[in-house]
């Protein structure tokens, strides 16, 4: 099933096709800058497709030759500024808001960058469980060149993925990278030419969709929550959120080991489970 946010152009557009909502920014003549409209409908659109029955992967990306340029300098900076305290307080929250709903969504999320990623493009960037780029993507933290530094969550995004060395030069430089950089740095999961960027990421969506939905739900939490816990307290979480998981769908847990014991119609280090079943 194929749907469009409006009739007219939207700030944010989306399609819902095979179990995978692709949802892309929706300001190609401004490379897709977040504005103060675009970071509100972005939290309605997720609003919307969050417990969806046919929504199991999601998938952000771009419309044009941009994923995002990052903030809107004149919308979410200068007019926003103009407006006081309060509004600039309004903005940032609108912001960070949706970036943070990313980081724990229901379903598992990737970044799909079909081209420029700059700045605070770094926010929903991190806040997606999966990042693939285009080799001819363009990435870089921006921000020093027009005299500020990567706020907005920018500089604890690379700090959290890259080297101390690769973050510095990153940060400090302003510099462009490609993709194939980005990928070698980590800022994303893989590089591949953008004429087969989709497909790439299709193949992986697919991937997610055969798994148990409350099994990716609880992983993709605990990648997050254990990175700043020590060893003796990511084992308690650990233990407690696989008993959440357990408790919420035991029957998911219990057909897979029986396929695996009794029928022997499956090898969980070669894929999952039929969930069919």
């Amino acid at each position: 099933m194929t749907e469009k946010t409006s009739e007219t152009e939207d700030s944010v557009a989306f399609d819902v096709e095979g179990g995978i909502a692709w949802v892309r920014f929706n300001r190609p003549a401004k490379r897709n800058s977040m504005s103060p409209t675009l970071n509100r409908r972005m939290m309605q659109v997720l609003d919307e497709l969050e417990f969806r029955d046919d929504v199991c992967v999601l998938v952000l990306s771009g419309e044009g030759a941009a994923w995002s340029a990052g903030m809107d300098l004149k919308e979410y900076f200068r007019e926003t500024e103009a407006n006081g305290l309060g509004a600039v307080r309004r903005a940032q929250s609108e912001a960070y808001g949706w970036w943070r709903r990313l980081r724990w969504y229901r379903v598992p999320t990737i970044a799909m960058v079909n081209g420029w990623c700059f700045g605070g493009g770094y926010g929903p960037l991190f806040a997606c469980d999966l990042a693939f780029a285009a080799d001819e993507a363009q990435f870089a933290l921006s921000e020093i060149n027009w005299g500020i530094l990567p706020g907005g969550g920018a500089t604890k995004v690379v700090v959290e993925l890259l080297s101390m060395r690769d973050a510095m030069y990153h940060a400090l430089t302003g510099e462009l990278i490609d993709g194939r950089k980005a990928a070698a740095w980590k800022l994303v999961n893989e590089s591949v030419p953008l004429s087969g960027l989709k497909a790439r990421v299709t193949e992986v969506a697919e991937v997610l969709l055969k798994k148990n939905p409350v099994a990716l739900k609880a992983t993709k939490d605990a990648i997050r929550r254990v990175a700043e816990m020590t060893y003796d307290n990511a084992e308690d979480y650990l233990v407690r959120a696989q008993e959440a998981a357990n408790s919420f769908d035991n029957e998911g847990r219990k057909e897979g080991i029986r396929q695996f014991i009794d029928e022997k119609s499956y090898k969980p280090g070669l894929g999952a489970y039929d969930k069919a079943r």
